[in-house]
């Protein structure tokens, strides 16, 4: 009995081991989320070995008169995870990573002036899909951010976003 169940675990093991994934060495695209202001954000995609890749995004945002309040406030920010990535079926793919990041922040509001620099902790789960026939890569995908300084209300972002870059 014990072979049995040790042979089925083997050929289990083996047949998730041999499925296909392909991770394209580059991807190049944006990602549109909300991310507490940040909307979109160019992203890169490296791969690194086989079932593993590193992602770096750059977000920026510069609004006048925010909700008509008077505030002027710039941000930028670039985030950067180390990601695993394991294949579903044929093209789609699902992944999850961790890493961090830093930003900058500041306001001006009837002559007040506010900046601050800070750095997070980040994690990153989500789906993908590559298209066969043409170098596209879409993905949505879920990002809690921690840390950050008093830019996120009680030290704690994330949002959804939706990726389309360009395979290479």
């Amino acid at each position: 009995m014990k072979k049995i169940i040790l042979s089925a675990i083997m050929i289990i093991g083996l047949a998730f081991s041999t499925q296909a994934q392909e991770i394209s060495k580059n991807a190049l695209g944006l990602r549109f989320g909300d991310n507490n202001g940040f909307g979109g954000e160019i992203s890169y995609q490296r791969k690194l070995s086989r079932d593993n890749r590193l992602e770096l995004d750059l977000g920026w945002r510069n609004r006048s008169n925010f909700n008509n309040n008077g505030f002027d406030d710039n941000a930028i920010k670039l985030t950067g995870l180390y990601q695993w990535v394991w294949n579903i079926d044929g093209g789609f793919n699902w992944y999850a990573g961790v890493g961090g990041g830093v930003g900058s922040y500041g306001y001006d509001y009837k002559g007040y002036s506010y900046h601050e620099n800070f750095a997070f902790a980040a994690g990153d789960i989500g789906i993908e899909y590559g298209f066969k026939e043409v170098p596209i890569l879409l993905s949505l995908d879920f990002r809690p951010e921690f840390g950050g300084g008093g830019y996120y209300n009680n030290h704690y972002g994330s949002d959804v976003a939706l990726g389309i870059r360009f395979r290479f």
